[in-house]
């Protein structure tokens, strides 16, 4: 999977170890905004290093076809990162999805249209069946993002991940990408 042109000025680019300055940055001046929904992060997470070794640990899950990072640039500046992660092959052709939006562009339905175009390159790029996605029950936006996109809930998981430093239930979201 390679650069998704969304419009003139909006891509979906790979993540590359060039990018671990500005996806430091764009962590720092997210930290707030991202701390309900993500776990608890050490203060070198928010480092150019760490995001550096983070992606280059990335770069080797691409290249085994295990995950795809993304960043989400406007103008080439870093406002939110998508990932298809967990791929599984054989009978499951199955993998997840993750994201964040910068706050700054929150609203524009920028989400969205990252989402759809990811789905679509599920399906024609990486021949995948099913994509599978979950939130936390009170995170509304990003439910909207999944069910605009054909993500359909499924479940509730009780204490699936340990979000913001405790464990937390997440509603369970899958979308089947063939007819």
């Amino acid at each position: 999977m390679n650069h998704v042109a969304l419009d003139g000025h909006l891509s979906l680019c790979p993540l590359e170890i060039a990018d671990a300055r500005q996806l430091a940055e764009s962590y720092r001046r997210n930290r707030q905004h991202l701390q309900p929904w993500e776990p608890a992060r050490p203060a070198e997470f928010f480092t150019e290093a760490h995001q550096a070794a983070s992606l280059a640990a990335a770069a080797e899950a691409r290249r085994s076809g295990l995950a795809f990072p993304f960043g989400l640039f406007e103008h080439k500046q870093l406002i939110g990162r998508f990932n298809i992660s967990g791929v599984v092959r054989g009978a499951f052709q199955s993998a997840s999805l993750g994201y964040w939006i910068d706050h700054e562009h929150t609203g524009r339905g920028l989400a969205s249209r990252a989402v759809a175009a990811l789905r679509s390159a599920a399906l024609n790029d990486l021949g995948l069946h099913r994509l599978e996605a979950s939130t936390l029950p009170y995170n509304h936006g990003s439910q909207r993002v999944l069910e605009k996109n054909g993500f359909v809930r499924i479940g509730m998981a009780p204490n699936y991940l340990k979000i913001a430093g405790r464990w937390q239930d997440h509603y369970l979201y899958q979308a089947i990408l063939h007819d």
